[in-house]
């Protein structure tokens, strides 16, 4: 197996795996705060995955569709959107729902990637040229992040 194989399959697992992740901390941390309030100022763990949701349309999603073939790569800012208005949302179980199903929805349009497709590219104001494979490890980090921020709250 070559070793652009083995990444874009660590990073496919990766992705994937996040879900249930998610669902099994945000649950627990939801479940404590139900007693003690969330701590002040920060995001109820219903809003950090709506946020997660957002994040997985207009940021990721959107940045794969921009990698067609073409003489230009795609150039992109810095985006940090809030949690989804999205009245599915309105609850925990109903954003997990959301985030789930726009994960598959990613990781659908990741298996339909040949080699050419995962080595398109652009390039991030923060983190440079990224192809396929970089822009989800940068997803995936980020999902890290805000898992590890709700994990630090469950005690």
């Amino acid at each position: 197996m070559n070793d652009q194989l083995v990444v874009r399959l660590a990073v496919v697992a990766r992705l994937g795996a996040f879900p249930a992740r998610l669902v099994t901390v945000a649950r627990a941390v939801a479940e404590a705060e139900a007693v003690s309030g969330s701590p002040d100022g920060e995001w109820t763990p219903r809003d950090v995955v709506a946020h997660l949701v957002t994040v997985e349309g207009v940021v990721w999603q959107a940045r794969l569709d921009t990698l067609r073939p073409g003489p230009a790569e795609p150039a992109w800012t810095w985006t940090e959107p809030g949690p989804i208005a999205d009245p599915s949302a309105a609850t925990l179980d109903g954003a997990l729902a959301l985030f789930e199903a726009g994960r598959g929805l990613t990781l659908l349009r990741l298996a339909a990637l040949d080699g050419a497709g995962w080595a398109r590219a652009g390039t991030h104001a923060t983190f440079g040229r990224l192809d396929v494979a970089g822009l989800m490890r940068v997803a995936a980090d980020h999902d890290e992040e805000h898992l590890a921020a709700l994990e630090a709250r469950s005690g």
